[in-house]
């Protein structure tokens, strides 16, 4: 039996402050804010990923942000694909924001948004 689903559509991630969150979303990762998001009742943001989106919703996190393991790859994360991951390794760095290397040998690090979300950053 063949699946009918061929693709992610999205991803949402649980943030406490969109304006906040956005400065690493934009500003380090260089994600774009999409305009065609609806009023849904509650602040939050889609965010453009080539043909993708990432969705960040301002809404009460049921999961404690205490004791997650310190290499994202360990937890649950959103894996997004680079060009160039050195780009946003330096302003990582710049921004002396923590992260740490894959530890399966790709070029790839994990990194942590401001509310504990873990990030995979896989250069293709």
């Amino acid at each position: 039996m063949s699946s009918n689903i061929f693709d992610i559509h999205h991803a949402s991630l649980l943030v406490s402050d969109v304006g906040a969150s956005l400065e690493f979303y934009c500003d380090v990762l260089g994600l774009e804010v999409s305009d065609a998001r609806p009023d849904l009742g509650y602040p939050g943001v889609w965010l453009v990923i080539g043909q993708h989106q990432l969705h960040l919703m301002q809404l009460p996190n049921p999961d404690s942000v205490d004791g997650r393991p310190p290499h994202g790859g360990r937890d649950h994360h959103v894996a997004l694909a680079v060009y160039d991951l050195s780009q946003i390794q330096n302003r990582l760095d710049q921004r002396s924001i923590a992260y740490t290397l894959s530890k399966s040998g790709r070029t790839a690090l994990f990194v942590r948004d401001r509310d504990a979300n873990a990030i995979e950053l896989i250069e293709c």
